[in-house]
């Protein structure tokens, strides 16, 4: 069974990524880390693909989200405030935030499950910058079962 790390025990996302420390120099910061993890995932996972998209989801759901976290913040992260954020983020303190949540909406957690391995690739030279300011690419996505002794590859541009 996989060791929790985490100090957090409830099964929200937000105890997780408050429970990671921030890098930051204490001068300046305006906003909470946890608060820029979570906008970034809720804009990943709306398909966000650049620091502009960040900002502009940020700026687009502002108002709904510091009042439903009971946040009195002035303004939206800007991407600029992610970027200087994303380059001094403890990566693997966010892995296993997001692996210890992800474990904690398991009941009985993680001590019965097939182990999957995941492995992404890039094919070099393909990226090309697109219209709204991110890239396209041609990527390869492999999955491994242990148990079944199969891996099943899937590609896409």
């Amino acid at each position: 069974m996989l060791k929790s790390e985490s100090a957090a025990t409830d099964l929200d996302l937000i105890s997780y990524l408050k429970a990671i420390a921030d890098a930051r120099m204490r001068r300046g910061v305006r906003i909470p880390v946890w608060y820029l993890l979570l906008v970034a995932v809720l804009g990943i996972l709306s398909r966000c693909q650049s620091l502009r998209d960040l900002e502009r989801f940020a700026i687009r759901h502002h108002c709904v989200l510091t009042e439903s976290l009971g946040l009195e913040l002035r303004r939206p992260p800007s991407d600029s405030a992610f970027r200087y954020f994303f380059r001094q983020v403890d990566v693997a303190a966010l892995c296993t935030a997001i692996r210890d949540w992800t474990i904690a909406q398991i009941p009985g957690g993680a001590s019965d499950l097939d182990q999957l391995v995941c492995d992404g690739k890039t094919l070099r030279g393909s990226i090309e910058p697109t219209a709204g300011g991110g890239s396209a690419f041609i990527a390869q996505v492999t999955l491994y079962s242990a148990a079944l002794g199969l891996a099943n590859c899937y590609a896409e541009a």
